[in-house]
């Protein structure tokens, strides 16, 4: 069986996992008969280097980076999000991957969190970074870095933003979380 890594098989062809498959990890359990799961071992995914070891602090968002408060409105945030991917240049895909991700981020921090979420934007040439800020605290470092089972209740967003973005980097302690998002940008060829 092949690693998942932003792409799932279904039948002979590869479909996006933000396309295909998303509604089935998100809703494969049956709230009745539902029991935590716990991941195999070898459900591990993605490459090391996207969430750098160390956890030392994060640089601050680039000068001039949009600010958005939230508390409940989910929509709104989704809103911004595609706005700012768009403006940004990324395919209509990858704004829907992207807004997918701060979503359940997003979504995480009204439902754990219990305090008001900070979502920065950002965007140069080559990325678009989203930061997601809130006073909740994440104590599993492997947190998103696990598949899944289908069974588990829980544990699927986080899952499913490392998957479609390219960095995730997540920074949590009795102070808070930050979890930065970044996508690249489709590079232009010169005399394109």
């Amino acid at each position: 069986m092949r690693p998942v890594c932003g792409n799932v098989t279904q039948g002979p062809a590869r479909r996006p996992l933000s396309v295909y498959g998303v509604s089935l990890l998100l809703m494969a359990w049956d709230a009745k008969t539902a029991q935590p799961a716990p991941a195999a071992p070898e459900a591990l995914t993605g490459p090391l280097s996207r969430r750098p070891a160390g956890g030392g602090p994060l640089p601050p968002p680039a000068p001039g980076a949009m600010s958005y408060q939230y508390t409940t409105d989910l929509a709104a945030v989704r809103a911004v999000v595609y706005r700012y991917a768009k403006k940004a240049g990324l395919p209509e895909s990858r704004a829907v991957d992207l807004v997918l991700a701060v979503s359940e981020v997003a979504a995480n921090t009204v439902r754990h969190a219990k305090s008001p979420g900070s979502l920065k934007i950002w965007y140069d040439t080559e990325k678009i970074v989203c930061q997601i800020q809130d006073d909740g605290t994440i104590t599993d470092p492997l947190a998103g870095r696990r598949r899944p089972s289908l069974e588990a209740m829980g544990g699927h967003g986080l899952w499913i933003v490392n998957q479609v973005c390219d960095e995730v980097e997540v920074r949590s302690d009795e102070t808070g979380t930050t979890i930065r998002l970044r996508m690249d940008l489709p590079q232009v060829e010169p005399g394109s």
